[in-house]
């Protein structure tokens, strides 16, 4: 596939605002496989984790693909595992309080106050669980970047398609900075410039709840983006969170609760109020440095311009040509020092020129060099005289 066929997003006439979410403990209470999935196929929860993670050590496996593989294997003779089934256990997932509400309530925040929300997940979990959420299949999402199974054409898992770990995470963050979300697309890793950025760092959030989210928390907070730690209003259990703050990974800390009128409702929305000032701003700086760099561009043009009028005034072999040349000289407004000295030695050294010195339009243009030279070179002081014996 050539890049050309792939589906980008490109800088918008308004700030985009991309909160970034951590699924597990972020946005559900629990891990989502802990939530019914491991329950049907016999396991007591912890007791699969400790056997996932110990299959994960024994075997130098990345834990997430190790989980994968435990799903399946677990599956065998228990359950159908299917991208149906996993949507309809992901059907069955909770989530934190005011969640159901919070995605389009924070896009028309953002619309009111002139900033384009969009929302992305970026977890470990399960794509096709998290597909079966309820704020999922209502469109929650942006895009949805998560581990996921290759499914047979009986739609039934057979093998890991994407694996999403804590290293590899911040990968997406650089495609929804540039607007290349597919994961396949290599056009993340073209150059851009800041200002065709779509989503810059600093406009992003991204909420999470523990170490697999550090990655992604300093690099955002690296390039003055928002993170965000998220703990269990019900617990109270800060210990996370704490750390993550000492250790300088997160800017802010609130509970869970996405409800309106919460901490993290009222500091997400006063993010996208400094969000639409700053862009402001930075929409003012982009439109100075566009101004600037005409201006440079167009002073370039000008002295070659002179130059190429300097070359045909010493190049004039005939009276017509010299009388064209000065009229296009005399629309010139600004001539450097040295360009008046040029001007100056080849009237005085060209015949062409020199002879009629005394023409109304040549006087005119030659008067005017000399008033703006504040000392008289030789042939400057030749020009004066010749000037001043025709007049």
């Amino acid at each position: 596939m050539s890049n050309q066929e792939y589906e980008r997003k490109h800088k918008e006439d308004r700030p985009v605002v991309a909160l970034c979410y951590d699924f597990d403990k972020t946005l559900s209470p629990d891990d989502m496989q802990a939530q019914g999935y491991i329950q049907a196929v016999g396991y007591d929860v912890p007791d699969f984790w400790r056997e996932s993670n110990g299959l994960a050590e024994r075997n130098d496996m990345d834990q997430n693909l190790a989980y994968m593989y435990m799903m399946q294997e677990a599956a065998q003779g228990q359950v159908l595992f299917t991208r149906k089934q996993l949507e309809e256990y992901g059907a069955q997932v909770s989530l934190f309080p005011g969640v159901e509400s919070w995605f389009e309530r924070i896009r028309d925040y953002g619309r009111e106050h002139g900033v384009i929300v969009e929302h992305y997940i970026i977890s470990s979990g399960l794509k096709e669980m998290i597909e079966g959420t309820s704020v999922a299949r209502a469109g929650a999402f942006e895009k949805i970047y998560a581990s996921s199974f290759y499914f047979n054409e009986r739609g039934v898992a057979v093998w890991p398609a994407q694996v999403v770990n804590y290293t590899n995470k911040t990968q997406f963050l650089f495609r929804i900075e540039k607007g290349v979300l597919d994961v396949n697309d290599p056009g993340v890793n073209d150059s851009f410039s800041p200002e065709e950025i779509r989503v810059p760092f600093r406009n992003m959030i991204y909420l999470g709840d523990s170490d697999t989210d550090i990655p992604c928390m300093k690099l955002v907070n690296t390039y003055g983006g928002h993170s965000i730690g998220v703990y269990n209003a019900e617990t109270r259990d800060k210990a996370r969170v704490y750390k993550m703050m000492r250790d300088g990974r997160i800017r802010y800390f609130v509970p869970a609760d996405y409800s309106e009128g919460t901490e993290l409702d009222t500091l997400v929305k006063a993010i996208i109020d400094r969000t639409a000032a700053n862009e402001a701003l930075e929409a003012l700086h982009y439109q100075y440095k566009k101004d600037w760099m005409e201006a440079d561009r167009r002073s370039s043009e000008q002295e070659r311009e002179r130059g190429d009028l300097l070359i045909a005034l010493e190049n004039s072999s005939t009276f017509a040509s010299t009388h064209a040349v000065i009229r296009d000289l005399q629309r010139v407004n600004r001539w450097t020092p040295e360009e008046r000295e040029t001007l100056c030695r080849i009237a005085a050294e060209n015949s062409q020129v020199f002879y009629i010195l005394g023409d109304w339009d040549v006087r005119q243009f030659y008067q005017g060099i000399l008033g703006e030279m504040e000392s008289l070179t030789p042939e400057a002081w030749k020009v004066r005289e010749r000037l001043e014996s025709e007049g």
